[in-house]
């Protein structure tokens, strides 16, 4: 994993140590540790690191929406947002500044890796190579490892359950071939009896993370990947 240049925008202790303890097992590097948006436009006027993480409910005078945005003006840095709660409003204004994510107190240090994953993709770091023979390109730029059994969309990773995992490598090591739901609930429950609604809510949220495309569901029958 290549290494990250972080800002980091927060005034709780507890936190800070979480975060800069993550980000050094990580190899990654807290260039300065800010606790006012004031201080951060001047420290970034001068320097550009790879991200920022913000806290969104400093108190001050100056708004933190305002404060990304004259940023962003003049260098499109991505923003992992720290936050307190989440409100709708809020939430819909963040979403103008394209943030790689958020993270809600307390959150575990899991959390934080995964966020610094995707920045890693998001700014082009990553170390996945589209053109690496282990992965199988799904179609619409979607893409399978079968030996680590990720997901990826581009170069972006998407996160699957254990059973999203198996019901979508059980569709991809079929090549087309359409699989019984009667094959499928073996395979991911190992032959246990389970609910008609298990499988279903299973396939739904994997169609969900493809956007709807890749694999279809044939009435009655089965499940398919649908060959690009």
């Amino acid at each position: 994993m290549k290494k990250l240049n972080i800002i980091l925008v927060e005034n709780d202790t507890k936190v800070i140590n979480t975060i800069e303890n993550t980000a050094h097992k990580l190899k990654h590097e807290i260039s300065y540790v800010l606790n006012s948006y004031t201080e951060t436009i001047e420290t970034i006027q001068e320097n550009k690191p790879d991200i920022i993480l913000l806290n969104i409910h400093l108190s001050s005078s100056i708004d933190v929406m305002d404060t990304i945005l004259e940023i962003q003006k003049h260098k499109n840095i991505p923003i992992i947002y720290i936050t307190n709660f989440f409100d709708n409003n809020e939430m819909l204004r963040t979403l103008r500044t394209d943030p790689i994510g958020y993270l809600q107190k307390p959150f575990k240090s899991d959390d934080l890796k995964s966020m610094l994953v995707l920045a890693l993709h998001k700014i082009g770091l990553s170390d996945i190579d589209t053109q690496d023979t282990h992965l199988k390109h799904l179609g619409f730029d979607y893409y399978y490892d079968l030996e680590k059994e990720n997901l990826y969309f581009k170069k972006l990773p998407i996160k699957l359950g254990v059973k999203e995992k198996l019901l979508l490598t059980t569709l991809v090591k079929a090549d087309g071939e359409l699989v019984s739901f009667d094959k499928l609930e073996y395979n991911l429950w190992e032959g246990n009896p389970v609910s008609e609604s298990s499988l279903r809510t299973t396939v739904y949220r994997l169609r969900n993370k493809l956007k709807h495309k890749i694999i279809e569901t044939v009435p009655s029958f089965g499940i398919k990947f649908i060959k690009q």
